[in-house]
């Protein structure tokens, strides 16, 4: 949520974000209706002052007594007023996208992504390649099938030694951060209206959520959201930030997906897995746990032995609460193709505003911090794996780095 001091302050900057973003906003309806709040916030507090006044003869003066009574019927129409005035505000306010920074690239959709560097080489195969659906039923590590039968399309079963591996690969990541300074969280895989709303997921992605009947409550589409609910409404200690947060959940959106060959397998789903990167911290140094985050996720993708690039993502395909979004797109050998497999945002005080998470400074003020969302690993690094140390017979060689916690090098077709 952007500071309405600062849409007071420079209408003409956040009407140009607000078209660049394609967001069609009336700001100088907001700034009037602004305007006609604070006139009317001033009118109240000067009748509060007169009534608070004549309050104190009411005991030696009849007519101090009809005023007091007078002023009590003035001042609730107008608080009333105010309070509706307040309400258009917020409703007007709370559709409003965050600023963008500098540097983020125009463009309408992911092709205006603008690539940053690449890494490693795009392998190469001496036999056909198989998908990760094919390599999953060839193995039986990967049931899509029965996924859709107990729940429906988007569901799917990691199996045997896929669901060994799959484990391995989430609790590797876990520890890789943990030992980065995060504190690892356990945390619930419904969350509240409000949460939404404050992480921006509400009213902006709304038609990507699960809600429960007859509950105040939603499945998670990630663990941000309850990661950086988890301080609403706190003020936190300046010296003790930033607050790094990681944890691993099963995430739920509703998204159908594209059809064809973007579409097979369990690339985009209805559940997944991710292990999640969430940093508070001061608002001067956001961009630098930004970075921090891009590291832990290209050093992880670096040790598995994926080869990838990072794209600095362009306003079109940055959604409305994101500042600046990094992804990093695996080279995908059966789609021939590099895919999406993390993402990254800084997020600036736009939740935390929302969720009204402040810190304290050294010399006592209280200022919204910043928040950044990173995602570690999901699902969709496992499939990268899959594809990527496929071998001529359909088994798959295990990375390096996960062997300790798999207990096995390979995942070969069962005898």
């Amino acid at each position: 949520m952007i500071d309405l001091k600062l849409i007071r302050e420079n209408p003409e900057m956040v009407r140009a974000n607000c078209v660049r973003r394609g967001f069609p906003i009336d700001i100088d309806g907001l700034v009037k209706l602004d305007g006609d709040a604070r006139a009317l916030t001033q009118e109240i507090e000067t009748l509060r002052a007169e009534r608070n006044r004549l309050s104190k003869l009411c005991g030696s003066d009849p007519d101090a007594r009809e005023n007091v009574k007078r002023l009590k019927v003035t001042l609730g129409d107008k608080e009333a007023k105010l309070a509706k005035l307040q309400e258009k505000i917020r409703q007007v306010v709370i559709r409003m996208p965050n600023l963008l920074a500098p540097d983020v690239p125009d463009g309408l959709d992911d092709t205006g992504n603008v690539e940053v560097r690449k890494v490693g080489a795009i392998p190469s195969f001496d036999f056909k390649i198989r998908d990760h659906q094919e390599l999953g039923e060839m193995l039986d590590i990967l049931d899509t099938a029965r996924g859709a039968k107990v729940a429906q399309a988007g569901f799917y079963y990691w199996k045997g030694k896929g669901a060994i591996l799959a484990q391995s690969l989430f609790f590797w990541v876990q520890r890789f951060l943990v030992e980065r300074g995060f504190t690892l969280f356990m945390t619930p895989c419904a969350a509240k209206e409000r949460t939404l709303f404050g992480t921006g997921y509400l009213p902006f992605f709304a038609d990507q959520t699960y809600n429960l009947v007859g509950e105040d409550l939603a499945l998670i589409g990630t663990s941000e959201q309850t990661l950086v609910g988890y301080h609403a409404d706190d003020v936190l200690d300046g010296n003790r930030l930033p607050l790094c947060y990681t944890a691993m959940t099963p995430c739920f959106r509703t998204e159908a997906g594209s059809y064809g060959k973007a579409s097979r397998g369990i690339f985009r789903v209805h559940q997944f897995h991710k292990v999640e990167q969430i940093i508070f911290c001061k608002p001067e140094e956001s961009p630098k746990w930004h970075e921090f985050c891009l590291r832990n996720e290209e050093e992880i993708l670096q040790a598995l032995g994926l080869s990838y690039h990072v794209v600095n993502v362009c306003v079109g395909d940055l959604g409305a609460p994101g500042y600046k979004k990094y992804d990093i797109e695996a080279w995908f050998p059966a789609f021939g193709g590099y895919r999406e497999v993390t993402s990254n945002t800084n997020l600036t005080d736009f939740q935390s505003r929302r969720l009204n998470i402040r810190y304290k400074t050294d010399d006592g003020r209280r200022d919204f911090v910043h928040t950044i969302s990173a995602t570690a690993v999901t699902d969709r690094v496992m499939i990268a794996i899959m594809e990527t140390f496929q071998q001529p017979d359909g088994s798959i060689v295990v990375p390096e780095v996960l062997r300790p916690f798999t207990g096995f090098d390979r995942i070969g077709p069962e005898k």
